[in-house]
């Protein structure tokens, strides 16, 4: 015997995962997080009896429902679901799965459509703040099909402009945690910053890399990853984020000076594998501390200008990620404005995801 669970597999930017309405899944933490394990696959690091994808990209699982705030449209819960470990992390948002909350809020009924142009303000319930996600509908249809491009997914779709409207500090209570624009942990410069995703910022060079190295070379360097590592745990307590050992941030980000003519470059550790590109919230962060003078990124980045509103090209493995960021002041000093990106995101199948029946009667 199996139970049957609605849900709709999208991709979201440059991940990919069930998408579930709240009613359809257990309440209770741990029974609900027994189900997603049974049905994504894990602990398994192929995720062979389940629908994930092996990968921390595509184990990753959106959870939407009315929501409980006055401002917002809908919450939005993201489960990174461990590919290897019996673990299911909600310390984090996900601004790629973001993506497709609106497309799929609107389709669920829980958002209507108001034009050519709806706008679903989400409640990221991972750190109760807020982005507004703008999703074509012409004749109240959601549309998929567009001409936008995003590095790290082929073709093109219906671009989905995202702002960021109150992520300085979310997770950490400020954008520099520590209140410092660099700091140092085992003898290496780092930049602990918050602007939606807590990230440690540290030099290519103090790693005796260049930072054009390819994902699998960084994760075949053990030494290089016991030394990040060892850092982000550090930083994770520095962060107050606490004992971040099974947790999935800070993310550490290893920066250099842009390769192919963006803002920077950079080699992203989520936490313990390195990203084949970079996350949305990270990149955002990478972008902020790229503007912040001072900063470890501040040191290698190529910015166009010093004005207050900048448009920064993030280098990544596997091509560019455009951030525009509206800031005021400079150093600790500095303000967030805005944060805004572009995002796009596909319905890929819409039915029923099966778990065994054993594990639904004991989550009930």
């Amino acid at each position: 015997m199996q139970t049957a669970i609605p849900c709709t597999l999208m991709r979201g930017g440059t991940s990919k995962g069930p998408f579930f309405l709240a009613t359809d899944l257990p309440t209770d933490r741990a029974a609900r997080d027994a189900v997603l394990l049974s049905a994504m696959g894990s602990p398994d690091k192929r995720q062979i009896d389940g629908v994930g994808g092996a990968d921390p990209l595509t184990s990753k699982v959106a959870v939407i429902g009315p929501s409980t705030r006055p401002d917002a449209d809908v919450d939005y819960l993201f489960l990174q679901v461990v590919v290897d470990e019996p673990r299911v992390d909600d310390s984090q948002n996900c601004g790629n799965m973001l993506a497709g909350v609106g497309p799929f809020a609107i389709e669920q009924g829980l958002v209507k459509a108001t034009g050519d142009i709806t706008d679903v303000r989400i409640h990221m319930v991972n750190t109760a703040t807020l982005a507004v996600a703008h999703v074509r509908t012409p004749g109240g249809v959601v549309e998929y099909d567009g001409d936008a491009r995003i590095d790290g997914v082929p073709g093109t779709a219906a671009p989905i402009p995202i702002d960021f409207l109150d992520v300085a500090g979310s997770s950490c209570g400020a954008l520099l945690p520590t209140g410092n624009v660099r700091d140092v942990i085992d003898g290496v410069d780092v930049t602990m910053i918050d602007n939606g995703m807590p990230v440690v910022i540290l030099n290519v060079a103090d790693f005796g890399i260049t930072g054009q190295e390819s994902p699998e070379a960084i994760e075949a360097n053990a030494e290089l990853c016991r030394r990040v590592e060892s850092i982000r745990v550090q930083c994770g307590h520095l962060m107050k984020l606490g004992d971040v050992t099974n947790k999935t941030v800070p993310k550490m980000s290893l920066v250099c000076a842009p390769a192919h003519g963006g803002a920077i470059g950079t080699r992203t550790f989520i936490p313990k594998r390195v990203h084949k590109a970079i996350g949305v919230l990270g990149a955002v962060s990478v972008a902020t501390a790229a503007v912040l003078r001072g900063s470890v990124a501040y040191d290698v980045a190529k910015l166009a200008n010093d004005s207050s509103t900048q448009l920064l090209e993030v280098e990544h493995p596997t091509g560019f990620f455009t951030v525009e960021m509206e800031v005021e002041g400079s150093g600790a000093n500095l303000t967030i404005q805005r944060s805004a990106l572009l995002r796009t995101a596909r319905k890929l199948m819409r039915g029923e995801i099966f778990v065994p029946a054993r594990i639904w009667r004991k989550a009930a």
